[in-house]
């Protein structure tokens, strides 16, 4: 309850701030009440709506509140790809909000999903029949988060496993520009650290498979500084030498 008595006194400022423009206070008044299936509703309505359809806003609620319910048993049956279609509309809000405008207000929402989606995704990844849902949500998560490194390493490592050897490198190539414009990598919250670390590894062992030790070295060498510490990432770095 903490949570949500947070989130209301947060938006409720965020939506002073916003007064000029239509604020959505009744999918605020839906989601903080936990009425998830109800404020998803009424916030497709509005994306459908010729007044509202441009609007960022309905777009995130859709996705919050199906990310909420991807948590509840209740919702399994009937919305059973909840949690991979709030990637979907979070990719949707982010089309809307090109400017940026809102998102930095949800950060705590994007680390959860970014966190719930990396996982998803990994276990796909180690699963040869689920790949291409893999692949389907590394795209999803660069689509609503490309400043996120790491997104776009997996997206590749997906890619490169579909067979999609062009797309890869154009993923790696999109990597390569985040993690310029990320900076120093110690800065980056902390699931995208997490992310990156992972991404790096994998994308590592793939490069020296295909006898690209060199480069491996050289990707890997950009998580020395930050994640030494790490077993992993040690173990990796220790077999590069």
């Amino acid at each position: 309850m903490k949570k949500f008595l947070t989130l209301t006194a947060f938006l409720l400022v965020q939506a002073a701030a916003f007064a000029q423009k239509h604020v959505y206070e009744d999918l605020l008044v839906l989601y903080v009440d936990e009425k998830y299936e109800k404020c998803l509703m009424k916030a497709e309505a509005y994306t459908m709506a010729e007044a509202t359809k441009k609007d960022a806003l309905p777009f995130l609620y859709m996705s919050m509140c199906l990310f909420e319910m991807s948590k509840q048993e209740k919702f399994a049956v009937d919305y059973p790809k909840a949690a991979r279609d709030a990637v979907k509309w979070a990719e949707k809000y982010r089309k809307k909000d090109k400017d940026k405008e809102f998102f930095s207000n949800y950060e705590d929402y994007w680390a959860e999903l970014n966190t719930v989606s990396f996982q998803a995704g990994e276990n796909l990844l180690d699963d040869p029949k689920g790949v291409s849902k893999a692949k389907q949500l590394f795209d999803g998560m660069v689509g609503y988060y490309p400043e996120n490194p790491g997104a776009w390493l997996m997206l590749a490592m997906s890619q490169y496993k579909s067979n999609l050897l062009k797309e890869g490198d154009l993923s790696v190539k999109a990597f390569d520009k985040a993690i310029a414009a990320a900076g120093d990598i110690a800065t980056l919250p902390k699931d995208q650290r997490t992310l990156l670390k992972n991404a790096l590894i994998r994308y590592a062992d793939y490069l020296v498979g295909k006898g690209q030790r060199d480069r491996a070295k050289q990707y890997a060498s950009l998580g020395k500084d930050q994640f030494m510490e790490e077993p992993d990432f040690k173990g990796l770095w220790e077999s590069l030498r």
